[in-house]
């Protein structure tokens, strides 16, 4: 198995390969361009993030500034609203469902570092996907660490560290995030 291999089955891999550096340079060339153009020029803006997704499933904003890894480990559902200084590191999966709406300075993370620091220190890293389902709200200065699953209808709260799985119409705040409430529909 490859490097790129491992990463996407999700077993320790050396981020430090010669191909996975070159799609990362590949990808973050592409996000400067995309911080960097006139904030009117919602054509070209759009046109170089669908040259980053992995996949969008209809419309879609992203303001700037927006920041990921590799582009292709990301999902979006229809009528995806992502406010400023959004970051997605996905060397694994991270899946948002339909009518997602992301606050501003929120952060997905599905990359993890070993915790015996020997295999750690060698450089290598593993994957946990995130997966996150319809109409969710994230408030803003968020952060979902790899692992998490957010159920449909579920709002997180501003400051929120969400570390485990929150299920369907949910409030959850804090850190580490967790269920204050349910949403009767």
């Amino acid at each position: 198995m490859n490097e790129q291999e491992k990463m996407l089955s999700g077993v320790l891999y050396n981020p430090l390969d010669e191909n996975l550096v070159e799609q990362r340079n590949k990808c973050k060339i592409l996000c400067q361009q995309f911080n960097s153009m006139s904030y009117q020029d919602n054509i070209a803006k759009k046109e170089i993030l669908t040259q980053i997704l992995g996949k969008s499933k209809g419309e879609f904003t992203i303001e700037p500034y927006f920041w990921c890894d590799y582009g292709y480990n990301i999902e979006l559902g229809e009528n995806f609203y992502s406010n400023h200084n959004l970051v997605i590191l996905d060397p694994g999966p991270v899946v948002f469902g339909d009518n997602v709406f992301i606050g501003p300075n929120c952060s997905f993370y599905t990359a993890f570092h070993p915790l015996d620091y020997k295999t750690r220190n060698k450089g290598l890293e593993t994957q946990k996907p995130i997966k996150i389902g319809n109409n969710v709200w994230f408030g803003g200065n968020v952060t979902v660490l790899g692992g998490v699953t957010i159920g449909d209808n579920s709002v997180i709260g501003a400051g929120s560290v969400v570390v485990r799985d929150i299920p369907e119409n949910s409030v959850a705040v804090g850190n580490p995030c967790s269920v204050i409430r349910k949403i009767e529909q």
